[in-house]
């Protein structure tokens, strides 16, 4: 991979060396966004390089004034990636510590910087792009701890040894006009921050600008050290991970970049577009029309045209010859509603099955009666699979950026912290049903095979130790059960 420690002026941007990876992320963002608009920009720039592009969105639509594009889009790729982030994080993953001042910490941290929030975003983002990179940084005049945030994949220029991150260059456009873009470069190394600011154009960086020179960043030179460009961590690890959505990418194979769940799916996705665009095409031409002689039309005057009134309920006798031709026709077609509906389905269900997962993730299949977790677990096993390999790559990542992140805690505002590495445990993305629990519960404690504490502790399983106790105290007293205690009632 390349390094690049801050670019020399006048560097093609992005790198040339990234310049296959960020065509093929344009494409994935194109998909996971939803927008018509960009998915006919990329593929009918696509088509002007590869001739033979025949996608429905390749296809240049020169539509009338005032006539819309008649083209259809299934945001099937946007639920996808929606599906993986909710099987990782919509059930929160616990972090634990063994020191309890740490804990209490580290759990402050988690929920005043919303980190469970920026986790379900960090997933779905990754699973749409191959990857997403974790950032920890500060900022005193907002908040006295540190700050979990992402960065996209496609707003990353990475250094890899063996596989694992060790530099990486973050960037974003701040503004831009017709002629000069400006960009803010933020290159993590161990140890320290670097910060530039380039005036460039579109696809070159351009020369590099005192950091004042733009109102965003200008902050940011208060902060900087003696060098000029760089903030020091006071920490020696690098204060960003890359964590991929999936490995082995398929199409760079050598490289520790993620695969994205669109990987090879594009031309399914484009068919079942092609597939709804032709329903909407059978219900617009199946819309009931009449065709009249031109007797029947109300003329307007000179140059003004004419009109069939079909609400008008009763005419004069008109002057038109009594041929079978000169009456009323009805023209209506039929919708192939069967036809569409089971191509359209098994599109879908190929797409989410060769994405990794099971159509029942997608409301697909038998929608009949209740069923248990494990049942449903069952029938979702690909989708299991496919999040319990995708949580492997999260597990240790993520308790690396933990322990960054209470480091710099430590360097920055709380001294006296222990820091250690959390523990992370993933949370159960389905839910047992509280009806099913109940009358496990009770069947449990009719044969005596399960104490209370047992009971409150599946029921609550967020709860420590000292709730838990309280609960099982209250229980007993309230039921009767709770064993007096010897001492209290010895005779003075």
């Amino acid at each position: 991979m390349i390094r690049l420690p801050l670019p020399d002026n006048g560097a093609a941007w992005p790198p040339v060396e990234l310049a296959g990876l960020h065509r093929e992320l344009r494409v994935d963002d194109a998909w996971y966004s939803g927008d018509r608009k960009k998915l006919a920009d990329v593929y009918q720039h696509q088509q002007r390089r590869q001739d033979g592009q025949r996608r429905l969105w390749a296809r240049h639509r020169h539509s009338q004034p005032g006539k819309r594009d008649a083209r259809l889009h299934v945001p099937l790729a946007g639920d996808i990636a929606a599906t993986s982030a909710d099987l990782l994080f919509s059930e929160p993953p616990t972090f634990t510590v063994s020191d309890t001042g740490t804990q209490d910490r580290l759990a402050e941290l988690v929920e005043a910087g919303g980190v469970e929030n920026t986790l379900l975003e960090a997933a779905e983002v990754a699973a749409a792009l191959g990857g997403v990179y974790l950032r920890i940084t500060w900022d005193t005049s907002l908040a006295a701890r540190p700050l979990l945030t992402i960065v996209h994949a496609d707003s990353a220029v990475p250094t890899f040894r063996w596989g694992q991150l060790s530099e990486v260059t973050f960037w974003r456009d701040l503004a831009s006009d017709s002629s000069t873009v400006w960009r803010h470069l933020e290159h993590h190394e161990p140890g320290r921050i670097l910060h530039a600011l380039y005036e460039g154009t579109v696809g070159r960086l351009g020369r590099r600008v005192p950091l004042a020179e733009h109102p965003e960043v200008a902050g940011l030179s208060e902060s900087l050290g003696p060098e000029g460009d760089a903030i020091e961590t006071g920490i020696p690890e690098l204060t960003a991970a890359y964590v991929p959505n999936i490995r082995p990418n398929r199409r760079h194979r050598a490289s520790p970049f993620g695969r994205s769940d669109y990987a090879a799916l594009h031309d399914l996705m484009d068919a079942l577009d092609e597939t709804w665009s032709s329903w909407l095409r059978d219900i617009r031409l199946a819309r009931a029309r009449l065709i009249v002689p031109d007797g029947y039309l109300r003329d307007h005057g000179p140059g003004r045209g004419a009109s069939f009134d079909d609400d008008r309920e009763i005419w004069q006798a008109l002057a038109i010859p009594p041929t079978e031709a000169s009456g009323i026709t009805l023209s209506q077609f039929a919708i192939r509603v069967a036809e569409h509906q089971s191509t359209a389905d098994a599109i879908v269900q190929q797409t989410v099955r060769s994405a990794g997962y099971s159509a029942q993730s997608f409301g697909l299949g038998d929608q009949g009666a209740a069923i248990t977790a494990t049942e449903v677990t069952a029938r979702e096993r690909r989708s299991m699979i496919t999040r319990d390999k995708k949580s492997r790559y999260w597990r240790p990542t993520l308790a690396h950026t933990l322990l960054v992140m209470l480091q710099l805690d430590r360097a920055m505002f709380t001294p006296s912290l222990v820091v250690e590495r959390p523990r992370i445990t993933f949370g159960d993305s389905i839910s047992e049903d509280p009806q099913t629990v109940a009358q496990t519960l009770s069947l449990l404690q009719q044969a005596q095979a399960m104490s209370t504490d047992t009971k409150v502790r599946i029921l609550h399983p967020d709860w420590d130790d000292g709730a838990i106790q309280a609960e099982v105290d209250r229980i007993q007293m309230e039921t009767g059960t709770a064993v007096p205690d010897p001492i209290a009632v010895l005779p003075m």
